[in-house]
């Protein structure tokens, strides 16, 4: 009878011993997912505009009550001002895109490039009464940016905005609302908030019949979505050691 009582207990014991091993590992299990959403922040960014796409984006953001950056090219704002205001009135962020998004002469130099900017800037001071500072190269700071670059840009007050996942609209425009959802939402970021290259020129019809299913997908997947402004830290790809 001893030896059964005894064998109760052992068995008794183990069974709390696994018991408070299981709470153990379902309370650590979810500390790593509570760090994670700390860093689930998204800025949806669209290039290119101000065009009659950029209202059709505008509605798709008012309707899933989200914010977003856009980054401006200077000759398209006449006739286009009421988006610009739109932009600002609704509570979205703008930054300076060039004045003419011509490869050749904006990358002739970089009093050309910031000449280019400052155009764009005031132009949109012009017609909204704010002064962006945020800029984004046309093509990415890539094979564009090195030390002295940097330090000039930064000089004017300017701060550089690339990208770490890509819609791939610009390559294309015409790609399927699907292929352009599956790109935007295939990321591997995970130390970093999530900067997302889209655009909205004229001819991204399929980018905005994309947006509202990739806003889902994000506000499903927990992502806090924010706008670029100066107090944001800068995003730029490696400088150019060659340059």
């Amino acid at each position: 009878m001893k030896n059964i009582l005894n064998k109760f207990s052992l068995a008794f014991i183990l069974v709390l011993c696994l018991s408070f091993n299981c709470i153990c590992s379902v309370s650590n299990a979810k500390e790593p997912e509570e760090v994670s959403k700390e860093n689930n922040i998204i800025y949806l960014t669209f290039d290119d505009g101000p065009s009659v796409m950029t209202n059709k984006v505008l509605d798709v953001l008012m309707k899933n009550d989200v914010k977003a950056t856009f980054f401006i090219i200077g000759n398209q704002i006449e006739d286009q001002e009421n988006v610009l205001v739109r932009i600002k009135n609704e509570g979205h962020s703008m930054g300076l895109h060039t004045y003419t998004h011509d490869f050749k002469k904006i990358y002739s130099s970089n009093k050309a490039f910031i000449n280019e900017m400052k155009l764009t800037q005031e132009y949109i001071k012009k017609v909204t009464g704010i002064s962006p500072n945020i800029i984004r190269f046309p093509g990415g700071s890539r094979n564009h940016l090195d030390t002295k670059t940097l330090n000039l840009l930064h000089s004017y007050n300017f701060k550089i905005y690339d990208w770490n996942v890509d819609s791939q609209d610009g390559i294309n425009p015409k790609t399927s609302p699907s292929k352009l959802f599956r790109k935007a939402t295939k990321s591997d970021v995970n130390s970093e908030p999530i900067i997302l290259l889209m655009h909205c020129d004229y001819m991204h019809e399929n980018t905005y019949k994309a947006l509202d299913k990739i806003i889902k997908f994000y506000k499903d997947s927990g992502y806090e979505f924010r706008v670029i402004d100066e107090n944001t830290p800068e995003h730029y790809f490696p400088l150019n050691k060659n340059k």
